[in-house]
């Protein structure tokens, strides 16, 4: 099995680990054409040419980023692969210079063996937040934790993590 940056052929890949996760309400289901807008963000796991986990960073800020689209597949669980996306995602992260990352999530546990912490209210200064209002992203939304969002978001926990 390959951890890598995911390319423009993985998005079938991605789109059917999306597909296989969003009708329980486990992940948000995304265009295909985002998918492809944003593949340069991806991490893919891959065994034997077949795209069985993914997961991305978004950068939201100067020094924020959001991990997004965390996934693996059913039969392939269990066995680290999450883990794996994860602090592939995390050193990416830290490449791009951003010092905290965000999530939204189910799986309070599992990102919480990272380092994450749930967070209340909106830790940016009222500047950054001013700015972050001006953004159409959907997970700026989210982690202002704007009304606008709940639709797409009850049940989930805001953590975050600081990053060295």
């Amino acid at each position: 099995m390959e951890i890598r940056p995911a390319r423009t052929s993985d998005i079938k890949g991605i789109r059917a680990l999306i597909d296989s996760y969003a009708p329980e309400g486990r992940l948000l289901t995304k265009e295909t054409v985002t998918l492809y807008e944003s593949v340069q963000e991806f991490t893919v796991a891959v065994d034997d040419n077949i795209v069985v986990g993914c997961g991305a960073v978004h950068v939201l800020w100067e020094d924020l980023a959001e991990v997004r689209t965390v996934a693996v597949a059913e039969n392939h669980r269990g066995k680290g692969i999450g883990h794996l996306i994860l602090d592939s995602i995390i050193v990416r992260a830290e490449m791009l210079g951003v010092k905290r990352i965000f999530c939204l999530t189910f799986e309070t546990e599992f990102f919480g063996r990272h380092g994450f912490e749930v967070i209340e209210g909106t830790p940016v200064d009222p500047t950054v937040y001013a700015e972050l209002l001006r953004s159409y992203d959907a997970g700026v939304a989210e982690f202002l934790d704007l009304e606008s969002a709940k639709p797409n978001t009850l049940g989930n926990t805001r953590m975050l993590r600081i990053l060295a």
